[in-house]
């Protein structure tokens, strides 16, 4: 179908759309799972990494606070993993995705407005931009602390429409790797939401969650917009018609853990 208006903002997720972080996520949650009691190679350690790569996207002390009981605890467990993502991050720094910011400056240059948003903690967020030099590449970035919660709720979204001025937020195209960045941007209202396949979820989750398109990578969203067409495959349906089961009031996938303290190790292998 044809676009109908034209967008004036556009919010654009970091980590896996515009920034690849490698595996520096994957280390630090290790390393943050370890000092909280659970050992890299247990049945316990890879049920909760396999549920912290499928919510990718999403708050990390939101996906703790269902890892962990208790509000204290999962706090501390993001505490930890905020330092030593911070401390690999300023070890080994970040790249961005080939063409991203070449895309984020053609959309600057159409008009729009740009909000870099993440789910990392301001401090980790401003080490990103200015390990990339992007400190003004974006008219404004947002993380959690900011707008109050993070994805998959849109309160971000919701923030960079006020604190930027938009008058309507169908106005508002979102871009985001994960299905939490298009969970937010369709609770939010926006226009158009575009998911890329440069990060952490692949194009049928994408689309089950609601995104209009699926492009290959952020260097392709000007140009889609400029063909002012949005792809009309169906939202919301899978193959076999099944859809993930999430949590009502957050949106993130529910997960069954093993037990603390009572498992043996189910030949997970250990990384070297």
């Amino acid at each position: 179908m044809t676009m109908d208006r034209s967008f004036t903002l556009a919010v654009i997720d970091m980590a896996g759309t515009t920034v690849d972080e490698g595996r520096l996520q994957e280390e630090a949650l290790t390393r943050a799972l370890a000092s909280h009691g659970v050992q890299e190679g247990s049945g316990r350690f890879a049920a909760m990494t396999a549920y912290a790569r499928q919510e990718m996207g999403t708050s990390k002390e939101l996906v703790f606070r269902h890892l962990f009981p208790g509000v204290a605890a999962a706090a501390q467990v993001n505490r930890t993993f905020e330092a030593v993502y911070d401390e690999l991050l300023a070890r080994h720094g970040v790249e961005p995705i080939p063409g991203a910011e070449e895309a984020i400056l053609e959309l600057r240059e159409a008009g729009l407005k740009i909000c870099l948003a993440t789910g990392f903690g301001r401090h980790t967020q401003n080490m990103i931009l200015e390990s990339l030099g992007w400190m003004g590449l974006a008219d404004l970035s947002l993380c959690p602390s900011d707008a109050g919660r993070g994805r998959p709720y849109p309160d971000i979204i919701l923030t960079a429409v006020l604190a930027l001025d938009i008058e309507d937020v169908r106005s508002v195209l979102v871009a985001g790797d994960t299905t939490s960045d298009v969970i937010a941007g369709r609770r939010a209202g926006a226009g158009g939401v575009v998911g890329v396949l440069t990060g952490a979820h692949p194009e049928a989750e994408l689309r089950l969650a609601g995104a209009d398109v699926v492009l290959p990578s952020m260097c392709h969203l000007p140009r889609w917009l400029g063909s002012g067409a949005v792809d009309a495959q169906p939202r919301h349906a899978s193959a076999d018609g099944a859809a993930p089961r999430r949590d009502p009031t957050t949106g993130l996938r529910s997960v069954e853990l093993p037990p603390a303290g009572t498992l043996e190790d189910r030949g997970v292998s250990q990384r070297s």
